[in-house]
């Protein structure tokens, strides 16, 4: 009975993700809508779909995990994850929606004026959409075990035939649909749960409903554990800002105003559901704190129901974990997919089969690249995996998206020499720990956590090999920063950018 529900939850919410796309299917008519959506979607909707594609399997299992795990310290993830949209809005978000790009290589090869910042650029949103859509396709497995017994591969593949029908069909106009329907599923289907169960603690008389763990409520415990925090402050904060399937999503806003009201809007759908994952890590402490001991922290979420109430009613609530769950893992794989497949289309694939035939291929490989790779990785916790992500954008799009904005000075050299050096660094740590290498002194604290050394020396190596080539500054610079930072409604000549499609 138990599966049999779980079952039918997780289908109803494919199925309907799969009827939301093709209605965007029928509302797809141009190359732009499957890039951009044509650049017409509101604030609200918007904010919606950024928050469903952004609330990922990391936010919906691995940060309870991780709290459960490793107690407050580990409040930083959502903490970092929501605050990155507050500097995202500040320093970021009109000035990118006026550049007029598609992508972040549109962004790199407008700023600098070089086709080759555009191909590193290229290269690095397809590995942070890899390294993001990795523990999206584990999660979906995970679920898929624990509330069905089926094999892990399953929900992988499912996730992955979903997000392809949507992306293929519809694009960017689909998808936004897709995820801004996903939010919402995902926000009631852990608030009903949580409610219930913290009324459940509220009402138990038993002694075990108390925390004994005095070090579970003590930050900053543990070897390196300062640098560590730090480190992931750093990440989280600095990271959102680069992320490519992120930052498409203020391409298709009207205008820099609408892009900054979206912000705002993704501040405060945030800010609501990280406060639910918390929660059901703290309940997770006292009803199932076995779970850190086996191994098995991701799926607290999903165990809670039956450890605290039993029953029929810890069935319901399971399947309605369940089916959010899942439509977490739906709503970040197609806006990752979306990400890398209008990069491969535009820069590998459009000259050979035409923009939105490479957008279906570019699709078709990102997906099956990602799976692969899911396969041999198993183990990462999911929310350590999706912060290693953050790493590598952080250390690499960050520097090249607030250089680029704000400092008139950065050269074509100076910003593919940050994104390699930051690139390789980042990815050689975040290798190292996918690989299962680890070490207890300094060396093993700068794998697991690497962007309080990668980032800097990004920002070092854009600004240093920036100043050594002065001369070369880019010729329509000023026309640039023109372009970035006056509003629409002021009238002046700011030039005819046009992205490679």
């Amino acid at each position: 009975m138990k599966e049999l529900t779980a079952l039918l939850a997780v289908t109803i919410v494919t199925t309907a993700t799969l009827v939301v796309g093709v209605f965007g299917l029928r509302i797809s008519r141009t190359t732009s809508d499957f890039f951009v959506a044509s650049r017409r979607v509101g604030p609200f909707l918007n904010a919606s779909a950024i928050s469903g594609e952004y609330l990922s399997a990391a936010s919906f299992l691995g940060v309870a995990g991780l709290v459960l795990l490793r107690g407050v310290d580990m409040l930083w993830y959502p903490i970092g994850w929501t605050a990155g949209y507050l500097l995202l809005l500040v320093f970021v978000a009109a000035p990118l929606r006026r550049s007029g790009a598609y992508t972040l290589p549109d962004f790199a090869e407008f700023r600098v004026e070089s086709q080759a910042a555009r191909q590193v650029a290229s290269w690095l949103v397809c590995l942070i959409g890899a390294l993001y859509l990795v523990p999206q396709f584990q999660g979906a497995g995970l679920t898929l075990r624990a509330v069905t017994g089926a094999p892990s591969w399953v929900g992988a593949v499912l996730v992955a035939f979903v997000v392809l029908v949507n992306v293929v069909a519809g694009g960017m106009r689909s998808i936004t649909l897709v995820q801004a329907f996903q939010y919402w599923i995902k926000l009631c289907a852990l608030l009903v749960p949580a409610l219930i169960l913290w009324l459940a603690w509220h009402h138990d008389d038993s002694p075990t409903r108390h925390l004994h763990t005095s070090d579970w409520v003590e930050p900053l415990q543990g070897p390196h554990a300062t640098y560590l925090t730090y480190s992931l402050i750093l990440a989280t904060f600095l990271g959102t800002m680069g992320l490519p399937h992120v930052v498409v999503r203020f391409y298709t806003n009207h205008d820099g105003t609408s892009a900054r009201r979206t912000t705002l809007g993704v501040l405060a759908m945030l800010s609501m559901f990280y406060l639910l994952p918390t929660a059901y890590g703290a309940l997770g402490r006292v009803y199932a704190s076995d779970l850190v001991a086996s191994g098995r922290t991701d799926s607290v979420v999903l165990e809670l129901p039956e450890r605290v109430l039993g029953g029929t009613g810890a069935t319901v609530l399971t399947a309605l974990l369940g089916a959010g769950a899942f439509a977490a893992f739906l709503s970040t794989s197609s806006g990752l997919v979306v990400s890398i497949s209008g990069v491969l289309s535009q820069d590998v694939l459009s000259r050979r089969f035409g923009s939105v035939t490479g957008f279906r291929i570019g699709g078709v490989m990102a997906a099956g690249g990602a799976l692969l790779l899911a396969a041999g990785t198993q183990g990462l916790p999911v929310a350590h995996a999706v912060e290693l992500a953050f790493a590598v954008a952080a250390s690499t799009f960050c520097p090249l998206l607030l250089l680029g904005i704000w400092w008139r000075g950065l050269t074509a050299r100076g910003a593919i020499v940050g994104m390699i050096g930051g690139g390789i660094l980042s990815g050689t740590a975040v290798l190292a720990v996918m690989l299962g290498v680890k070490a207890d002194n300094w060396a093993g604290a700068l794998l697991s956590q690497p962007a309080l050394l990668t980032v800097p020396i990004a920002f070092a190596a854009m600004v240093g090999v920036s100043l050594a080539d002065r001369a070369r500054v880019p010729v329509h610079v000023g026309r640039a920063m023109v372009r970035l930072h006056l509003p629409e409604t002021v009238e002046v000549d700011r030039g005819s950018y046009q992205p490679v499609n």
